[in-house]
């Protein structure tokens, strides 16, 4: 049976643990540098007590590495790799070809999407240079990814949530173009998060101050099946930068995703160990979320982008139906309480939000009214009762166990046999008297064997196998309970067998020359091309920035969003190149139909 992995992002080691309780069969954590996410650094010694509580469970702890290098901190990097390979991750995600040829522990490899992993040539690449798996990228259809996984042998792993980049990863340069933040390097200033004036070649307004580059975000929880049939074996959640309790929330609600497929499945098992009861029930429309889209899973489509706002809408309430002096109704079935966010889109097309001080029946009283009218719809962008339930315990993650109480000639042993199939037996030397109540005494030891509550343990089942009912103090089998779970803790500790490093073998790159969308920043990465056929190797953007290059590579296509493809049988009513502008910023878009891509450049050009 194909194991089946859901990977939630942490940002920290609070962030981690709640995935681990809220049902990640593996957690990927930035280590204190050279992550994609430079905001979201951690120690190598808070992710060895994450790796720590996370194995308990089977659970695997990817730590990202996924930014390029310069030639001085491939030292650097080598020394981290080893600290973090010693506190125990199971896996490295990279970016930088050059770390194959750094001295590396046995750690396994995980190609990040930052690799820009589209075709099956560059997928079928990465498996025989010696990744165990691979991140695809997020634009991939169904159809494509079932050709990658059906003719090619390492493990896929897709994102299933959460934010999307309107550029292919590791392809976007426009943030070290314009501020010399390079986003692969983990410093991205989102300028696909701006508003534009979108014009024409004669400087006709086609669009005024929107959002034309601000994806929606992903959402791909009804397709989960469909996924796992066209070969995907890691579902990821985007948001190392999220809070704890997104993390909370969006692992939750998938992992009940998930296991609605999963059970029963004869061709699928789930990749760690432990039920997950939660306490809550989870809903991503009350999550940091820019609406939702499928993106190009099933295909291209026109709603793939929240033009009006960047920020986070919510979950939708209702049109409003009335407003009075101080209050408003709002004709909806869902209930508001005090202190709740609202927003909506006001007529210059800019989000407005405000919150509520009270509710009475229908009406609905804010702090201060906005301007809004008859008709208007809100959103709600954050739910006060629920973030109250997200404070406090909202999962217990218990790993199943049976026990055995049995009898020895010289005393008692507890035999127990997890989930996993690990079993130790603890025997205990003592006196035995006769009970002087035999009718519960198979009752006390139930009683006292289940009480697992401080640890990671739920009783599944409790057989008992005496010769005569003997009297055993509370305090007693209280104490042997707990010995044997320290056994079996110790054992499952030991028995736990991470993933090694798998060897390469002699294969040519798909191309013989690299040119800056390569990514290539240091002499130890365009060796690794050179020995793998490459003939000509340009120096990546962050090196030496070209002039006249695209600094986007897009799936996503303006014309064909606002509905003006030549594809569709439209006929052009402006005259091309079309242009974005925000401030002094300008940008030419052009378009390459065939291959259904738009590419942004930065112009020169004043209209």
């Amino acid at each position: 049976m194909r194991k089946i992995e859901l990977l939630s992002p942490a940002k920290n080691l609070e962030c981690g643990l709640a995935a681990i309780n809220h049902g990640a069969d593996a957690v990927y954590i930035g280590a204190s540098q050279f992550g994609a996410r430079a905001a979201a650094g951690n120690s190598v010694e808070d992710i060895a007590t994450l790796v720590q509580y996370a194995h308990k469970f089977r659970v695997k702890v990817l730590v990202a590495l996924n930014t390029i290098l310069t030639d001085d901190q491939l030292t650097e990097a080598e020394k981290l790799i080893w600290d973090i390979y010693n506190a125990g991750a199971d896996a490295l995600i990279i970016q930088d070809m050059g770390i194959l040829k750094l001295n590396l522990p046995p750690i396994a490899l995980h190609a990040s999407t930052q690799t820009d992993n589209r075709t099956v040539e560059k997928v079928k690449f990465l498996q025989d240079v010696g990744f165990s798996r691979v991140v695809l990228a997020r634009e991939l259809s169904l159809k494509q990814i079932t050709e990658i996984s059906t003719q090619t042998d390492v493990e896929l792993e897709a994102f299933v949530h959460g934010a999307l980049c309107v550029s292919y990863s590791g392809q976007c340069y426009m943030s070290q173009a314009n501020c010399e933040r390079s986003a692969n390097r983990g410093q991205c200033a989102q300028y696909c998060r701006l508003p534009y004036q979108l014009t024409d070649a004669d400087d006709n307004l086609l669009a005024k101050n929107k959002h034309l580059l601000s994806l929606k975000d992903l959402d791909l929880s009804d397709s989960l099946d469909e996924m796992m049939e066209a070969g995907v074996s890691s579902f990821k959640i985007e948001g190392r930068l999220k809070d704890v309790d997104y993390v909370k929330n969006i692992t939750a609600y998938y992992r009940k995703r998930l296991d609605a497929i999963l059970d029963g499945s004869t061709g699928y098992q789930r990749a760690s160990a432990g039920r997950t009861t939660l306490l809550f029930e989870p809903n991503p429309e009350k999550s940091f979320r820019r609406s939702n889209t499928d993106y190009f899973l099933h295909g291209r489509k026109h709603d793939i982008v929240q033009q009006d706002t960047p920020k986070s809408l919510g979950e939708p309430i209702g049109k409003v139906t009335y407003i009075g002096r101080n209050f408003f109704e709002v004709q909806n079935g869902t209930e508001l309480n005090n202190g709740d966010g609202l927003c909506f889109i006001n007529k210059q097309g800019d989000l407005t939000g405000f919150r509520v001080n009270r509710v009475e029946r229908k009406q609905i009283f804010p702090a201060d009214i906005p301007r809004m009218d008859v008709g208007v719809f809100l959103y709600r962008n954050q739910d006060q009762a629920f973030e109250k339930i997200l404070k406090g315990k909202t999962s217990e993650r218990r790993v199943g166990v049976e026990m055995l109480f049995g009898e020895t000639p010289d005393g008692f042993f507890i035999q127990l046999t997890d989930e996993d199939g690990i079993s130790n037996t603890f025997e205990a030397v003592c006196d035995k008297q006769p009970a002087q109540k035999p009718e519960v005494v198979n009752d006390n030891i139930k009683n006292q064997l289940s009480k697992l509550g401080n640890t990671i343990y739920e009783a599944t089942d409790i057989q008992i196998q005496i010769n005569s009912p003997w009297f055993f103090p509370a305090s007693q089998l209280s104490e042997w309970r707990r010995q044997a779970i320290e056994q079996l803790d110790e054992i499952r500790t030991q028995s736990y067998v991470r993933e090694t490093a798998l060897g390469a073998k002699p294969t040519a790159f798909p191309t013989k020359a690299l040119t800056y969308l390569g990514n290539v920043t240091n002499k130890l990465s365009e060796a690794f091309y050179k020995e793998h056929g490459v003939e000509e190797v340009m120096p990546g953007f962050e090196v030496k920035a070209q002039e006249g290059v695209p600094l986007m590579f897009c799936k996503h296509c303006i014309k064909f969003n606002m509905g003006w493809c030549p594809k569709e049988g439209y006929k052009a009513t402006f005259k091309e190149p079309l242009y974005l502008r925000n401030n002094d910023q300008v940008y030419e878009l052009s378009f390459d139909c065939k291959a259904c891509e738009m590419r942004i450049s930065k112009s020169d050009t004043f209209i």
